[in-house]
């Protein structure tokens, strides 16, 4: 399991010359209704990040139909516990009934709309809104208006008067919620992303720690930078370590493979501080004594069979719960990130994974959360890190590689703007998964059935490094 680090507006659509060279890239429909739609799917037109129009369809056509990872169970770890989910201008109350049971509502009173609550809590004697103290019991149900006899009637309908419910399932130790009763449920639009992190048993990881940056970009943008690897010679040259590949001409030497790999695991665990957790660097270190053979694709792969062994033995001697990671190389399984659209990753490594969530705060503003998981023995695990303060793309207290990488995104928000530049130049093998995301943007935006926009998400929901440009169906 060894991978290189994924880390006045125009009102019409920018006319987009046909490519030349390009006849694997076929022309696409424009989608209907939707302002500069992926005419081409190799091109992408700049205006999807920054115009308000297309910024305010995605609000009344993508968010409000699509599931959403909108806390870590461990939020909310007993009955009435409660956290505030945020979505450009919807609040919404996500609390765990019991211990089987999550539900949410619409974060509002019904009297005169003021915030139920706001932030995380316990909600044990029920939501009591704090202007004017109407009153909800656990399940959303009103208990009790104050002064009730001043109400007309037919404004306190007993139907009329409770909290209004939002769907809200479980899944991989997360809470999702949908303000669509007619989306299809929750596992049917995230796989196969789901299948996938189910065989890593991602539902066993807990959050160490947990961060979050405010970009002065789209969201879209923000999250495109994460999903090629194209970036990574240019953009984090620390990783591109001498004696990592196997040499052309045959003269393979196995120290010096494995001092370049220790090297590379080291990199990886200070550059993101959690990618590569320290505890499997640890166990890589024991190993460095080793012998392998000489042949090169031998020893590469004879070295990933002992890292995985050690490192499953490691945390299952501790008591916890792991998946046999070399199964999961011979299921085609360790695949090094799972995507979730619209706004979800799981970069899973070894024992650990990080996790991404975006959330757009503008139409050129994002809110990014990091979380970093691992496997702690059963009972022994920590507790729920803090609500993190936002900090900005440039704080000094972004690990290294976060840091390259949000360096590079206000210098690309800020360059669409040129009159000069109309389109994006999407690779066609890697970074396709750009184009299969934007062409499933369009997708919602035109008002498609859920028939055709689960198709699209099969073949989006998949680790998206060097993803080639695909069919979506439409």
């Amino acid at each position: 399991m060894t991978r290189t680090y994924i880390v006045p507006i125009g009102s019409s659509p920018c006319p987009q010359p046909t490519p030349r060279g390009v006849a694997a890239i076929v022309d696409e429909p424009s989608a209907a209704g939707v302002p500069f739609a992926m005419q081409h799917r190799d091109r992408a037109p700049k205006a999807r990040y920054f115009d308000q129009h297309f910024y305010e369809l995605e609000a009344e056509r993508l968010w409000s139909r699509t599931w959403q990872m909108a806390c870590r169970l461990e939020e909310i770890p007993s009955p009435r516990n409660y956290v505030e989910y945020e979505i450009l201008d919807q609040s919404v109350i996500v609390m765990r009934a019991d211990a089987d049971t999550v539900v949410a509502f619409q974060n509002a009173c019904r009297h005169r709309g003021v915030k139920v609550i706001e932030g995380n809590g316990n909600c044990e004697g029920g939501f009591v809104c704090p202007f004017h103290g109407w009153c909800y019991d656990e399940h959303g149900k009103n208990s009790f208006v104050p002064a009730r006899k001043t109400f007309s009637e037919h404004n306190l309908d007993a139907d009329d008067i409770n909290l209004i419910s939002v769907r809200c399932e479980t899944w991989g130790g997360c809470a999702w919620i949908n303000f669509d009763n007619d989306a299809p449920p929750l596992r049917d639009c995230i796989e196969p992303f789901a299948s996938i992190q189910d065989a890593w048993q991602l539902e066993a990881m807990r959050a160490e720690w947990w961060y979050a940056c405010r970009l002065p970009v789209n969201w879209k943008l923000a999250q495109e930078a994460f999903v090629e690897q194209y970036h990574v010679v240019e953009s984090h040259p620390q990783l591109v370590i001498p004696g990592r590949l196997l040499p052309r001409d045959g003269s393979f030497d196995p120290q010096t493979f494995l001092d370049a790999e220790l090297h590379y695991l080291r990199m990886m665990s200070e550059g993101m501080a959690g990618m590569v957790h320290a505890n499997d660097v640890q166990v890589a270190e024991g190993l460095r004594n080793i012998e392998l053979p000489a042949d090169g694709p031998t020893a590469v792969a004879q070295w990933n069979r002992t890292l995985n062994e050690a490192v499953v033995a490691w945390h299952r001697d501790r008591g916890s719960i792991i998946a046999d990671l070399n199964e999961l190389d011979a299921q085609g399984l360790n695949q090094p990130m799972g995507y979730c659209f619209p706004n979800f990753f799981v970069l899973p490594m070894y024992s650990s994974a990080s996790s991404y969530r975006f959330r757009p705060l503008g139409p050129e503003e994002t809110l990014m959360e990091i979380w970093s998981l691992t496997r702690f023995p059963v009972g022994g695990e920590p507790p729920v890190p803090p609500v993190p303060e936002r900090w900005e793309c440039d704080d000094d207290r972004w690990p290294p590689i976060p840091r390259q990488d949000f360096s590079n995104l206000p210098k690309q928000q800020k360059g669409l703007h040129n009159k000069g530049f109309e389109y994006m130049r999407l690779s066609e093998r890697n970074e396709g998964h750009i184009s299969n995301f934007e062409r499933t943007v369009d997708g919602f935006l035109s008002g498609r059935s859920y028939d055709e926009l689960l198709r699209a998400l099969a073949e989006l929901n998949v680790n998206p490094l060097e993803r080639p440009i695909v069919d979506i169906g439409f």
